[in-house]
């Protein structure tokens, strides 16, 4: 019998990787469960200063809402030139959340006239899973590249279109869902913690 788990998210895009990778990890011994099934749930407030604060505060509010072991990330890009921004203000970077192309598009203004040399940049994840009994793991990933001059591709989501992988000559909204994955920061983060979620889940059967 599988065992639930919520997602602590109610990013489309979020919710389509963390799937696709934790159902690869756990070849289908987890039932993943969208916190969009609840609905009274409201979502939850990002106060933290860090990333890895942002996933434990949204992970706990869920386990504690549902009663189920709960899975959430907290996510952004980091640009050198513009001090680490828009880091945790990534999906309000603009000033209203989740309008990707906004945020992507200031991130753009504010780099215009950096020379390439200068438009190093990389994604950080931080996942966090959090047990109905207070045991709390988790696990960091990056994710290095520089940012383009243009948005290119129609993959992804956030800032993919602009984000070129470090050695690579197209951005990651022009990957496939599978090569995204193997070098992603969400793909990292998920799998250092892959290990923790099947042990403490396997604990509840």
């Amino acid at each position: 019998m599988s065992q639930r788990l919520v997602l602590a998210t109610r990013n489309q895009g979020k919710i389509l990787e963390l799937r696709r990778i934790l159902d690869q990890i756990s070849q289908g011994a987890i039932e993943l469960v969208s916190v969009d099934q609840y609905r009274d749930i409201p979502d939850v407030e990002e106060t933290g200063s860090t990333f890895e604060e942002n996933a434990l505060l949204k992970a706990t509010a869920i386990c504690g809402a549902t009663g189920l072991p709960a899975i959430a990330d907290d996510s952004g890009l980091c640009v050198d030139a513009l001090a680490g921004a828009p880091g945790i203000f990534s999906a309000r970077y603009s000033g209203v959340h989740g309008d990707d192309i906004a945020n992507l598009n200031k991130v753009l203004e504010e780099l215009k006239g950096v020379d390439e040399a200068n438009r190093t940049a990389h994604f950080t994840c931080v996942t966090a899973l959090v047990m109905p009994d207070g045991q709390k793991v988790t696990k960091a990933g990056e994710f290095h590249g520089s940012i383009a001059r243009a948005p290119i591709g129609e993959h992804g989501f956030g800032y993919d279109p602009i984000f070129l992988p470090r050695g690579s000559s197209i951005t990651s909204a022009q990957m496939s869902a599978e090569e995204k994955d193997l070098v992603s920061h969400r793909g990292i983060s998920l799998r250092a913690i892959a290990p923790h979620v099947i042990e403490l889940l396997g604990t509840l059967r």
